[in-house]
C-alpha cells in the first residue's frame, strides 16, 4: 500500500491560514471549501499564530490580547496599591 498524503505547497498553506483570518469563516467551512482536512487546516492555524507570537517576542511587540491584559493587571495593581496607602 502506498502513501497517499497530499502535499500542499507553501503559497497554498498561506491561502488558507489567511482565509481564515481575514473573513469570518470557522477553520471547518474553509477547510471544505477547500477540499482539505479541518483538522491539518487547524494545525496550519496554530503554526502561524505560532510564529507570528514568535515574531513579535523577537520584535519586543505586544500582541492586542496581551496588552489587555497588562492593563488590566496594571489596573488591579493600582487598586492595591490605594486600598494598601487608605489602611495605613
Amino acid at each position: 500500500m502506498g502513501d497517499t498524503r497530499r502535499r500542499f505547497d507553501r503559497e497554498f498553506r498561506a491561502g488558507a491560514v489567511r482565509i481564515v483570518a481575514e473573513t469570518d469563516k470557522s477553520v471547518a467551512q474553509v477547510a471544505r471549501e477547500l477540499g482539505i482536512s479541518a483538522y491539518t487546516l487547524h494545525n496550519w492555524v496554530r503554526a502561524d499564530r505560532r510564529q507570528t507570537e514568535a515574531e513579535q517576542a523577537r520584535d519586543g511587540s505586544v500582541s492586542e490580547l496581551e496588552r489587555e491584559e497588562l492593563v488590566r493587571l496594571r489596573t488591579e495593581q493600582a487598586r492595591w496599591a490605594r486600598e494598601r496607602a487608605g489602611s495605613w
